[in-house]
């Protein structure tokens, strides 16, 4: 009520200054009737440009390492020639964390050739297979039937690069390195293959028994290069052995089923430590 009365009195005061001032009341009139003056319409805000459309993140191409592997080793017609594939091959990331890489020992083409699992600390330092406590036990072993790797057998491994802290190979890393163990198998033509341990066994063979199951049989390798059959026998791994001397017995047996094997294949044997 108060408002009313201010807004009231307000009024007549503007009209009485206007009437001062030679404004008439139909003048008046007219501008107390006007609409009030509108503001300016606010800038309408530019519009964001559209976004663009979200892209699925789509799945990386699968590594060509396998393949580039497979072609560097098809390509070697010699075992000297897979090596210098091997040294020049970089589809496997366990070179850049290893000193070198550990190839072979013994003499190619021999007519026994063992395969293991992948260089230790040892073998990686001085890139030979087996040249540390379990390739020093390995070498009596074989000795115990005549063979060695200065006369008659020729070793190498799945894997020829040091695994960081020995951890297992992973998939990607046995891919990459299973065309040239398998090539070397190809060139070396070994009469008698020996996979010693589970690993190098189920990698091989293409089999997923325990080693405890295929241990001292005779065996077939099964390598699509090859024209003929190649024999195979698994054996317990040293570094096994060096942490359960109990089973030191059947790998005592096995050698012998080796040495029996060899002797009907015709393949001449040491006299033995």
């Amino acid at each position: 009520m108060v408002a009313e009365v201010d807004n009231e009195r307000a009024l007549r005061a503007l009209l009485g200054w206007w009437a001062e001032a030679g404004v008439d009341s139909a003048e008046a009139a007219a501008i107390l009737a006007a609409p009030a003056m509108q503001e300016p319409a606010a800038r309408a805000a530019p519009k964001a440009p559209p976004k663009p459309p979200v892209r699925k993140a789509s799945k990386p191409p699968p590594s060509s390492a396998p393949e580039d592997a497979r072609r560097a080793a098809d390509a070697a017609g010699t075992l000297v020639e897979l090596r210098a594939a091997l040294e020049a091959f970089q589809g496997c990331a366990l070179k850049g964390t290893a000193r070198q890489t550990v190839f072979s020992d013994g003499v190619e083409g021999a007519p026994v050739m063992v395969v293991g699992e992948a260089p230790g600390r040892d073998e990686d330092a001085e890139g030979r297979p087996f040249v540390g406590r379990s390739g020093q036990l390995l070498d009596r072993m074989l000795g115990s039937v005549g063979f060695s790797r200065s006369d008659n057998t020729f070793i190498s491994n799945v894997i020829f690069w040091r695994p960081p802290g020995n951890r297992p190979p992973t998939q990607g890393e046995i891919a990459a390195c299973l065309p040239f163990i398998e090539r070397a198998v190809v060139l070396a033509k070994p009469r008698i293959l020996i996979l010693s341990g589970g690993f190098a066994a189920q990698t091989l063979l293409k089999r997923d028994d325990g080693v405890m199951r295929l241990r001292g049989k005779r065996l077939t390798c099964p390598l699509p290069a090859l024209t003929e059959p190649l024999h195979a026998m698994v054996m317990l791994h040293p570094a096994y052995l060096l942490r359960r001397p109990q089973d030191k017995r059947l790998a005592w047996a096995d050698l012998l089923a080796l040495a029996d094997w060899a002797d009907e294949l015709g393949i001449q044997r040491g006299t033995g430590l």
